[in-house]
C-alpha cells in the first residue's frame, strides 16, 4: 500500500532471458487480476531495460534499483514500515549487493552495479532485532556474498563479519550463508563454517561448471581442482557438512567431454543439492555471442545433470534414516529443514520453533521425522 492506496510491485529478475519473459508474464497476470491498481516494476530487468518495461501497456511506473529505496520513486513521502518476515520461520539479511566480476553469461552487474557492503555494526543491530522478535535462524545474503568487505574501512572479510555476529549475538541459534564463490572461501571463513555449531552445516557453492576450458570461457576465477579442494577441506573439518552447488548445462562450445567433466563434479564434490540451469543466452553478454549448443542438447544435458543430482540427494537422505535432527519448523504439519538443510516432514508444531526429531523414512526427496 502506497499513500493509502493499494499498488502492485513486480520485482524483476534479469539473470536469464527466461527470467525476463517470466517477469513480463507476471506483469500481465497482475494487471489482469488488478486492473485499477497502479503497477510498479523494479529490480534488475527493469534497471537494465527501463524503456522496454515502460513500453508495456500494463506498467505505470518503472523504478530502477538505484532509487527503489527512495520514497519519491513510489510517489510517497515515506515508505511504509512493515514487520520484517512476520509469519516466516527464518529471516534473510542482505549484507552485500552488486558484483565487480564479469562472468560472460551474467547480466547482473549491469542491474546491480559495483559491489557494496553493509557495515558490520548495522548488520549486527538488524540481526539482534530479528532475534529479539523471535527469529531463531538468520540467513546472510548477497549478490556476491563472499566479496563482502573491501569497500569498507579496514576491509573486513565475510569470515570476520560472521565471527562478529556470533560473538555479539550469543542468543542467535542458527546462522546460514547463501551462495558462496568457492575461490573466495579463505581460512577465516572456512574456520567459522566448520568450527561453530551455530553456523549450519550446509554450504552452497557457485561452481557453474566442472570443465576447466568452460570455466575459462565463463571467466570464472577457479579451476575444477579448486572446487574439489575446497570441498575436501570443508569435509575434513566438518564431515557432516552438506554441499549444494549451481551448475550450468550446455554453455556455449560445451562438448560431450566437457559436459562429462561437469557431470562428474556432482560425485567429486559430493553435491547433494544440485541446482541445475540449462544455459539460456542473455542478450548483452559475451556468452550470447559465442557458438551456441543446440537447445535440444542443452535440455538433454540439464535433465541428465538433474537426474545425477537427484540420485545423489536420494542416497544422502537415505543415509540419514535413524539419525536425530533438529528441524526448524516452517509450516505447521508440513516441511521444515534440518541443520544440514535436509527437508523434513514432521508433526504439527509452532512455526519458528526448532523440533528435535528422529528420522524414520525418506521418499527420496523429503525425510519423515517423529519426535525424538
Amino acid at each position: 500500500m502506497l499513500n493509502g492506496h493499494d499498488a502492485i510491485v513486480v520485482n524483476s529478475c534479469a539473470v536469464t532471458a527466461e527470467a525476463v519473459r517470466s517477469t513480463r508474464r507476471a506483469i500481465r497476470r497482475a494487471r489482469a487480476r488488478r486492473p485499477d491498481a497502479p503497477l510498479y516494476v523494479t529490480g534488475c530487468a527493469a534497471t537494465i531495460d527501463p524503456a522496454g518495461f515502460a513500453g508495456m501497456a500494463e506498467v505505470d511506473h518503472v523504478v530502477p534499483n538505484a532509487t527503489k529505496l527512495a520514497p519519491a520513486s513510489w510517489g510517497a513521502t515515506r515508505l511504509p514500515t512493515l514487520p520484517a518476515f512476520t509469519g516466516h520461520a527464518r529471516a534473510f539479511v542482505e549484507v552485500q549487493n552488486g558484483c565487480d566480476h564479469s562472468c560472460t553469461f551474467c547480466i547482473i552487474p549491469a542491474g546491480r552495479g559495483q559491489s557494496r557492503s553493509l557495515p558490520a555494526g548495522g548488520v549486527i543491530e538488524h540481526i539482534r532485532a530479528l532475534v529479539d522478535a523471535g527469529h531463531r535462524e538468520v540467513v546472510l545474503t548477497g549478490v556476491d556474498l563472499t566479496s563482502y568487505g573491501p569497500d569498507l574501512p579496514g576491509q573486513p572479510t565475510l569470515g570476520a563479519l560472521v565471527q562478529r555476529i556470533l560473538t555479539h549475538i550469543p542468543r542467535l541459534e542458527r546462522l546460514r550463508l547463501s551462495s558462496l564463490d568457492s575461490i573466495e572461501i579463505d581460512d577465516a571463513l572456512l574456520e567459522v563454517l566448520t568450527g561453530d555449531d551455530r553456523v549450519m552445516p550446509h554450504v552452497h557453492l557457485s561452481l557453474q561448471a566442472g570443465d576447466d576450458m568452460i570455466l575459462k570461457r565463463m571467466k570464472r576465477r577457479h579451476a575444477r581442482a579448486d572446487a574439489i579442494r575446497i570441498v575436501e577441506r570443508l569435509k575434513a573439518a566438518r564431515p557432516d557438512i552438506a554441499i549444494g552447488a549451481d551448475l550450468i548445462a550446455g554453455f556455449p562450445t560445451e562438448t560431450p567431454e566437457m559436459f562429462a567433466n561437469t557431470a562428474r563434479l556432482i560425485e567429486d564434490c559430493d553435491i547433494v543439492f544440485a541446482h541445475i540451469f540449462p544455459f539460456s543466452p542473455r542478450e548483452g553478454t559475451p556468452a550470447a555471442r559465442m557458438p551456441q549448443v543446440d537447445p535440444v542438447v542443452v535440455r538433454e544435458r540439464a535433465a541428465g545433470l538433474r537426474a545425477l543430482g537427484d540420485a545423489r540427494k536420494a542416497n544422502w537422505l537415505a543415509s540419514l534414516i535413524g539419525t536425530t535432527q533438529r528441524v526448524l519448523v516452517e509450516r505447521p504439519g508440513d516441511n521444515g529443514h534440518a541443520e544440514n538443510f535436509a527437508p523434513v516432514r514432521l508433526p504439527a508444531d509452532a512455526v519458528g520453533s526448532v523440533a528435535t526429531v528422529r528420522i524414520t523414512a525418506s521418499d527420496g526427496t523429503v525425510l519423515t521425522g517423529i519426535p525424538a
